[in-house]
């Protein structure tokens, strides 16, 4: 067995409008990498080559407390060290603790000869979300470790299903300005009318519907949210606006990424995609917001070792 590895851990798009806390889907970058090593003690070692300034000690970083879950169940004290290379923007909306979170305990279990699978390490990765943010959710992680779009049916006990889906492209515009994701949850509503409840539900089910029967008009019917998204657009400088010049470009549907305070839209081709791109960076370029833009496929493998 080897006793070291690279692990490169991608961007995840959380929530995907309608499944707020439940659906997601990994994305082909950006990502975290990530040098990970057996060490001769049992301390977890960690090293920081990022421009981010991210925690040392293990008890405040994501891919150790996620790393820790994992030992722990295993009842070892094998150390590690551990050094981030490249680092996803923290606060982005694409799952940058998700991402470090899923590539420690990949990478462990590879080097400790694989005795949890991928959906099984999804718990020990949801502690290190909870470190970060406060709340011990897999709608990040999971797409992460499992790749493709994956939907939380339940959390106790966690059962996570993968879902199959048609060729789909993803563009996402992050605006550079931070939302934290404890802040976002901080303003959610704690109870939702009937109304509106009975509708998400019906978008979700139409979403899952729609990718499993490769029928993009339904998925395109089904990418809406009326409980979160109102709520946290107004973090958001110009939200609506680009969410319709993306509808407008050709886009199946928009949303917030995650929390925030990046937006995703999903497209049937690269050359949508492309398009949407471009529009709805054009909204933030309008109001002076500077902003990163990628598109990608639709992540089907996850959490990988690189080269």
């Amino acid at each position: 067995m080897p006793k070291t590895l690279k692990i490169f851990s991608p961007a995840t798009v959380a929530n995907v409008a309608c499944g707020f806390d439940v659906l997601g889907f990994a994305l082909n970058h950006p990502g975290d990498e990530i040098s990970i090593a057996l060490s001769d003690g049992d301390a977890i070692v960690l090293h920081d080559k990022t421009p981010y300034s991210l925690p040392l000690l293990p008890e405040k970083n994501a891919t150790a407390v996620a790393l820790q879950a994992m030992l722990n169940a295993l009842q070892s004290r094998q150390g590690f060290d551990i050094t981030f290379l490249s680092k996803i923007m923290p606060g982005s909306g694409v799952g940058s603790s998700a991402a470090s979170s899923a590539a420690g305990v990949f990478g462990a279990n590879e080097l400790l000869g694989r005795p949890f699978t991928r959906r099984q390490l999804v718990e020990f990765a949801m502690q290190g979300e909870k470190a970060a943010s406060g709340s011990a959710h897999a709608d990040n992680v999971a797409p992460a470790l499992m790749g493709g779009f994956t939907l939380v049916r339940s959390y106790t006990p966690l059962d996570v299903i993968p879902i199959p889906s048609p060729p789909i492209f993803a563009a996402v515009v992050h605006p550079q300005i931070e939302v934290r994701t404890s802040d976002s949850r901080k303003i959610l509503r704690q109870e939702v009318p009937i109304k509106k409840a009975v509708e998400q539900w019906g978008n979700v089910a139409g979403l899952v519907a729609g990718l499993f029967t490769n029928d993009y008009e339904l998925i395109s019917r089904s990418l809406h949210d009326v409980i979160v998204e109102p709520v946290r657009a107004l973090l958001i400088p110009e939200f609506y606006a680009i969410k319709q010049a993306a509808i407008d470009a050709g886009a199946l549907g928009c949303s917030i990424s995650g929390s925030g305070p990046s937006i995703f839209a999903l497209s049937r081709d690269e050359e949508t995609a492309q398009k949407v791109a471009q529009a709805m960076r054009y909204g933030f370029d309008r109001v002076g917001i500077e902003n990163h833009l990628f598109v990608s496929p639709i992540n089907k493998e996850g959490v990988r070792v690189s080269e």
